[in-house]
This record gives structure tokens, sequence and C-alpha cells, in this order.
């Protein structure tokens, strides 16, 4: 699959690998994926997401809030909530009979280096060749990669929406920086 990739996006999915094993993490997460997309430098996903004011810090704390309620979106707590269940309520209780942060916590043992990307992770990759394609691309860029993980609902394309990276809008200065 990764024979289409450009150099920017094997980078990304490398350094997403590596962002894992340095924190510990037995699986590689979207998560992962936006942080390495972020610290990026002169790649065409980094610069949309500068060119949008997208705060890195702002998007971290947003991703470990996210990460403490189990990987629910703000969206899906809320939406929770409306039914009359209290995720932070929840959450104080599993942490207080568990441990803090054992909802965001991932199985140790195992290493990335086992290919260990979790399904949010590889549907990213997965929709990245419909994303290039769906532009006329050949290749599968890191622009590609953003998009993907943009298209989806979720934590981490709910943070990036929150900081005005919405699809469309990477999408529109994408199409301004060709």
């Amino acid at each position: 699959m990764f024979e289409r990739f450009t150099r920017a996006a094997k980078d990304v999915v490398r350094g997403a690998a590596e962002a894992a094993e340095r924190r510990g993490d037995a699986w590689v997460t979207e998560e992962h994926l936006v942080l390495v997309l972020l610290a990026g430098q002169g790649t065409r996903a980094a610069d949309a997401l500068a060119a949008l004011g997208v705060d890195r810090a702002a998007v971290e704390r947003e991703l470990d809030a996210a990460r403490q309620r189990g990987g629910l979106s703000k969206s899906d707590a809320e939406a929770l909530a409306g039914i009359g269940i209290d995720v932070a309520e929840i959450v104080g209780r599993v942490e207080e009979a568990h441990g803090a942060g054992v909802l965001g916590a991932q199985p140790r043992g195992r290493r990335w280096r086992d290919g260990r990307f979790d399904q949010g992770a590889k549907k990213v990759l997965e929709r990245s060749l419909k994303v290039a394609l769906g532009r006329g691309d050949k290749q599968i860029g890191d622009e590609h990669l953003l998009l993907a993980l943009l298209s989806a609902p979720g934590p981490a394309a709910e943070v990036l929406a929150d900081q005005g990276a919405g699809y469309g809008d990477v999408e529109r200065v994408l199409r301004k920086a060709a």
C-alpha cells in the first residue's frame, strides 16, 4: 500500500509509529497521526494547518481530554449528556476505582514495530487513497492523510475542526496553494 505514498506521507506514518513508541503506546492511533502532521515543516499538510492558525498546544490538550474520556469526542459526550449520562461523572468513578487516566491508557507490551495501527489509523491510511484518487492525484501525500483524517467523525477530526481546520477549510487552503 505504501508504494504510492510520497516521502512526506511515509514520514508521517513513520513519525506516528515513533511517537507511539516514545509514549509507550501499543497502538498507533489517529492522535499520533495528527500530532505528526502538526509537527511537520514545509509539508503541504503542515503548511495548510499553519495557514488556518491551528494551535498545536490546544490540539494536544483537547486530544488528551478526549483520551481521558475513553476516546469519546466532545460531541459524543454532549449527546450522552442529552440523555442524562454524565461522562465526567462516569470517568471520575472509573478513575476512582481503577486509577487516574485508566480510560485513556493503552495496553503495554507489544510494540508498534509489530505493525500495530488501531482501526481508526488504519482507516485513515485506507481513505487517503480514495481522497487522492478523488482529487485526481496519482500519489498519496501528507495532505491526503490529513483530508482522510478529517473525512470521518471522531475526536481527532473534531479537535481540528474546532480549531478552524475542518475538511472544507483544509481543502480550500490546499487548492489555493496548488
